[in-house]
């Protein structure tokens, strides 16, 4: 279909952690996490916000990705997300810029309205005003960064006056910038009206106003139209559920117990979420059978993003929700298999060595004859040399 020459690859780091272990040591978890994606020549990690509920314990993205930006090389960081109705957004745009000097242009600036309803609700923020918020907060701060002219701006939960940038980006025109798009068709038409990339799940949850993932990446194009931008698809990233081992059997029976927990105990037990009609100890089974999720070999994982390239008419970036399916060496391993097997097929890295490889067997038998008639040749020499001596 549409996959771009070179996909790029990542995790979505909500991070999701069970209750009845240190978080303290969780927070390592996630560094090591980070470091051996750097290692894995990963593309990038986008760090969540929140703020309840037990098990998303990164409260602020930025100081996350200031500590991993020193633990890494290459790797890009983002935000995924900031929850723009929480905060001022000068202050955003501006702790922004500074990541993006920290890191050396490695910062990027992903937002949503606010995924939690416990959050808005010890904040004070009525959810029907969230994405009206997230919405003026992105057109102030798209303006902060590419504007410099001072603003002067009163709503009814912020004010700018004459305010403007005292650090200018260190990338220009400035850091890449995305909005999380998942249930509502809000983070599509903010990402068409600001020209943004769009972080979203690959199964289209609740509403009718879209019918399948074609369907949603519409309402980007046709409000990008109205407002006289251009979509882009290599810079819209689709967030899939993903453990592999190297049988199909061993990634389902490494993570039935992890999957089931995360299924019940977050989804349904905290979000309320509509119950699994199966055993905790089946659920990861269903997701499966339901292309929700792929745990199995690379080989599925292939397989699932041609479904997906398929379904959506191609986009540019895969990222991993990271879970903590199996044991730490497990999930560890499960990338390691995804950087080894899966993203060379969507990469370009691997064609040129495959017709190498291939060129070198049609041609072998010819190339032999004459490496015979070469050392043949070679030893003829050699004896008339010692003939002429004698």
């Amino acid at each position: 279909m549409s996959l771009p020459e070179r996909m790029k690859f990542g995790i979505f780091m909500a991070p999701f952690h069970w209750q009845n272990e240190n978080p303290t040591q969780a927070y390592e978890r996630d560094f090591e996490l980070i470091q051996w994606l750097d290692y894995l020549d990963f593309d990038e990690a986008w760090i969540g916000e929140h703020h309840s509920a037990g098990w998303e314990t990164i409260a602020s993205p930025e100081l996350f990705i200031a500590a991993a930006a020193e633990r890494t090389k290459h790797i890009k960081l983002g935000t995924g997300v900031i929850s723009l109705p929480y905060h001022h957004p000068i202050m955003v745009a501006n702790r922004m810029v500074q990541l993006d000097h920290m890191t050396r242009g490695r910062a990027m600036l992903g937002v949503g309205p606010g995924a939690l309803s416990t959050d808005a609700y010890m904040l004070g923020i009525d959810p029907v005003d969230q994405r009206r918020r997230m919405d003026e907060s992105m057109g102030i701060i798209k303006r902060l960064l590419t504007e410099k002219e001072p603003i002067t701006h009163e709503s009814s939960w912020f004010t700018l006056r004459e305010a403007t940038l005292h650090l200018r980006p260190y990338t220009v025109p400035h850091f890449p910038m995305a909005v999380a798009a998942a249930q509502s068709p809000s983070g599509m038409v903010l990402a068409g009206k600001y020209g943004l990339g769009v972080l979203s799940v690959s199964v289209i949850r609740g509403g009718s106003y879209a019918r399948d993932m074609k369907d949603f990446w519409k309402i980007a194009e046709d409000t990008a139209e109205e407002y006289g931008n251009v979509m882009d698809r290599n810079e819209w990233r689709l967030v899939i559920v993903a453990f592999l081992a190297e049988t199909r059997k061993e990634a389902l029976d490494q993570a039935r117990i992890g999957a089931g927990r995360f299924q019940r105990e977050y989804f349904e037990q905290t979000l309320g979420a509509d119950a699994t009609d199966c055993p905790q100890d089946k659920i990861v089974d269903l997701m499966v059978e339901r292309g929700a999720w792929c745990v199995g070999t690379p080989d599925d994982m292939v397989e699932m993003i041609h479904r997906l390239d398929e379904s959506s008419g191609g986009f540019g970036g895969l990222l991993i929700q990271a879970t903590e399916f199996g044991t730490r060496q497990q999930v560890l391993h499960s990338y390691e298999l995804m950087s080894r097997y899966v993203m060379p097929h969507f990469q370009g890295s691997i064609e040129s060595l495959q017709r190498s490889q291939q060129y070198a067997k049609d041609v072998r038998g010819e190339l032999a004859s004459r490496r015979d008639a070469a050392m043949q040749r070679a030893a003829s020499d050699y004896d008339a040399q010692r003939a002429t001596r004698s």
